[in-house]
């Protein structure tokens, strides 16, 4: 479970404070698959970066698996960021000098796992996003699609138990997108928690909750109707 309480986050200059997140809560439930969406420069990124642990935060709790890693040190950070946190990006970050299996191998090789491990989940994790026969193949030999799938298994030899992903199909055609997002909802329905910043309206329907920031706070659909929707709520209603 992802639980963020009461979080702020403050960027601050000589003459200006922007309030990227104010008093910003959300609960991910374990195994949860949840679209994040809002308009350009409304915190969704700033969101993403501190649930993975990649920045930090001004005020508030954030608790991770139970544990509140609001204040951890650079290095302990780090480590329960490699254990239980994957990462997607809209750009795939492959090395172009590298063939699938060697891509997939490099972060692998940073947590110190011996060399029959790093095959194992290398060869587990292609075979899992369906390129486990390309696995001698080099980036530029594949498709985009195809370059989003192995930043995926990258992703998923981790074995994290959350994937945090940012606009993992922005880079695509709609069929690729659909494709992609076909294996993320596998990967979710094996156990993986996937939290997903999209502006894709249709994908982010696809997803179990679909949650918006708007000027740094939560706006959860699941829960929530805006006025509008009420309006025409009670419009159709009355006309019966």
């Amino acid at each position: 479970m992802l639980t963020m309480k009461n979080i702020s986050k403050v960027f601050k200059t000589d003459l200006v404070e922007t309030h990227a997140l104010r008093d910003f809560n959300l609960t991910v439930n374990e195994g949860e698959f949840v679209a994040v969406t809002g308009p350009s420069g409304s915190g969704k990124t700033t969101f993403l970066n501190i649930a993975g642990m990649l920045e930090g935060f001004t005020h508030g709790e954030y608790f991770l698996d139970g544990e509140n890693v609001s204040n951890l040190s650079d290095n302990k950070s780090a480590s329960v960021r490699n254990e239980k946190i994957g990462f997607i990006f809209q750009g795939f970050n492959l090395i172009s000098d590298l063939n699938l299996a060697e891509n997939v191998e490099v972060p692998l090789r940073y947590r110190g796992f011996s060399a029959k491990e790093r095959q194992r989940r290398v060869k587990q994790a292609l075979e899992q996003v369906g390129l486990g026969a390309r696995m001698e193949h080099m980036p530029s030999q594949l498709s985009g699609g195809q370059q989003q799938r192995v930043a995926i298994a990258r992703a998923l030899a981790g074995e994290p138990r959350f994937l945090l992903a940012d606009e993992p199909t922005g880079n695509l055609d709609s069929l690729m997108a659909r494709q992609v997002m076909e294996l993320l909802e596998n990967i979710n329905k094996a156990g993986t928690t996937i939290i997903m910043v999209t502006h894709d309206a249709e994908l982010a329907r696809r997803a179990q909750r679909n949650i918006q920031i708007v000027d740094g706070q939560v706006c959860d659909f699941n829960s929530y109707q805006q006025p509008s929707a009420v309006m025409a709520e009670r419009v159709a209603n009355a006309g019966r």
